[in-house]
């Protein structure tokens, strides 16, 4: 049973730029449809987060973060437990940033102002110096948006169920042919609408599926010939080419990487 819970409502004072949360979610959670007048910035930091933002669906594993304009209507719907961080910044100074919801690409300024942030306690900015680093943060976040959604979704009568039934179930290993014949059409007309309403081919879009999965399984603990299994792969060394691939690095490292040993 979903577990639905309500936004935070906030009040910035005059002279605050950014307002800090962390916040945690157990699986089968569901925070409801909002909008507020601030922006808001959800950096994952253990998990997979998935946004509905404006009925497009943004979908962000460990180290991405997702940027959420003003007034615009977003809920999240988390099956998996999950941890992030919510950086929200005051209208004047999100109206300096893209209005128009987006992946983030972080520098490593923009990087190390938050995580120097987040070492506060309490989590309030209160100084001089704090404001000075808000206003670098702001800075650097106008060159940070990426226009586009790690695994992007489509009403398309022919792809809607074919990707719902997919996030449902990873380890589905359906060619596109054979989907074709489910949802009677062809490979070909199939492949064309993958590349026209999602920007990449079927194939693409189902690893970057199975990766999502993978860094989520990665963090509780599994082995990784168990992800590999759970995610489709009939073998634990294409699952560790696919991972390596699309983030640079092997499972194993990616774990030490990030300390998930410890997260456990």
């Amino acid at each position: 049973m979903i577990k639905k819970r309500s936004y935070q409502d906030l009040t910035f004072n005059p002279d605050q730029i950014i307002l800090l949360s962390h916040e945690s979610v157990n699986e089968a959670t569901e925070f409801q449809p909002h909008r507020h007048d601030w922006g808001q910035i959800i950096l994952v930091k253990y998990g997979v987060v998935a946004l509905d933002i404006e009925h497009e669906r943004f979908i962000a594993p460990l180290g991405f973060a997702i940027w959420i304009p003003p007034n615009y209507l977003h809920s999240c719907i988390n099956h998996l437990p999950a941890r992030f961080r919510s950086i929200n910044i005051c209208a004047e100074a999100a109206a300096k940033l893209s209005q128009t919801p987006s992946l983030l690409q972080l520098s490593n300024i923009a990087i190390s102002i938050i995580d120097n942030f987040f070492e506060k306690s309490p989590l309030a900015l209160t100084t001089e110096q704090d404001y000075r680093k808000a206003l670098v943060l702001i800075d650097e976040l106008q060159n940070s948006m990426v226009a586009h959604t790690y695994l992007p979704t489509s009403q398309h009568r022919l792809l809607q169920p074919i990707l719902q039934t997919l996030e449902k179930d990873p380890a589905n290993r359906l060619t596109l042919k054979a989907w074709a014949d489910k949802v009677f059409t062809t490979e070909r007309t199939l492949a064309r609408y993958f590349r026209k309403e999602l920007g990449m081919s079927f194939n693409e879009w189902c690893q970057r599926l199975r990766f999502i999965h993978g860094i989520a399984l990665l963090e509780q603990g599994e082995t990784i010939e168990e992800i590999a299994f759970k995610v489709g792969y009939r073998s634990a060394s294409s699952f560790i080419a696919m991972f390596q691939a699309l983030s640079g690095t092997t499972p194993d490292r990616y774990r030490q990487i990030h300390n998930l040993d410890e997260k456990k």
